[in-house]
């Protein structure tokens, strides 16, 4: 995930992106489902997105959140105040829980940053228990981020290392059609649903839009964080006048879908 996605601010990613995922929790909730007495398991918190949305239902019995970043982690703890909530530091890929600990097993925008995602779905499947149910959500990357593939189009049109970005980013594993539930297919869930949830990704003005990006966070630091002075300042110019459109600047909104898949465990 470090080769992908940087870290160094909690603040500063949640401005890029955990502003967006906190409109998309409770619509992956609902479609998710929980139940009275459930317990929760949040794999990839992030900032804390679907962790404090989860909180927010008073019928659950336990929330346990993960995330391989100890800046996300301290993010989480120093804001939570209930005391269902427990958040560690772990991977996806091996999950420090027994088996069949949880009965729902969320995780919200963070497959797509696993490097093996079939042996994270596998840890998934083995900590939930028989009968209860895995959930995850992706952005679709190629088709469903108008406002994100006119960043990586517009740096790739005047700065060339930002072509291979362009490329990495529309076709990052797990954001196409129908990966997602093949992942779960794989990983021997059944009942398994499909689906696609839209949020508008509403900016005040173009800073708003440039500058989390031009911060380095998140999975944007790797392309932004290498630009020159001079590339920085011609991303920025370029990125301004498709914002802008020809328009004054000001608020600007955009559509923004993820894929979500459900199925239960066996």
């Amino acid at each position: 995930m470090s080769t992908t996605f940087n870290v160094h601010k909690a603040s500063a990613y949640d401005q890029l992106m955990g502003r967006w995922s906190r409109k998309l929790a409770p619509l992956f909730i609902e479609f998710a489902e929980v139940a009275e007495g459930d317990s929760v398991l949040d794999v990839g918190c992030g900032t804390g997105s679907l962790t404090f949305e989860l909180s927010n239902i008073p019928f659950l019995s336990r929330i346990n959140a993960i995330d391989m970043s100890p800046v996300f982690v301290e993010a989480v703890r120093a804001r939570n105040s209930d005391p269902r909530v427990a958040v560690q530091e772990a991977d996806a890929q091996s999950l420090p829980f027994e088996n069949a600990g949880f009965d729902r097993v969320f995780s919200l925008l963070v497959l797509h940053f696993v490097a093996d995602v079939d042996q994270a779905m596998s840890e998934m499947r083995r900590v939930a228990r028989p009968g209860g149910v895995a959930a995850a959500a992706v952005w679709d990357h190629a088709g469903g981020m108008p406002v994100m593939r006119m960043l990586v189009d517009s740096l790739a049109a005047v700065v060339p290392k930002a072509e291979a970005f362009r490329t990495r980013f529309c076709f990052q594993p797990m954001t196409q059609p129908g990966e997602l539930e093949h992942a779960f297919i794989t990983a021997g869930f059944d009942e398994i649903q499909q689906a696609e949830l839209t949020i508008r990704m509403n900016y005040q003005n173009f800073d708003d839009f440039w500058l989390p990006i031009a911060a380095g966070e998140g999975p944007f630091g790797p392309l932004i964080s290498p630009l020159s002075d001079d590339e920085r300042a011609l991303a920025a110019t370029t990125l301004r006048a498709a914002f802008e459109a020809g328009r004054p600047d000001g608020p600007r909104s955009f559509a923004s879908t993820a894929f979500v898949c459900k199925g239960r465990a066996p």
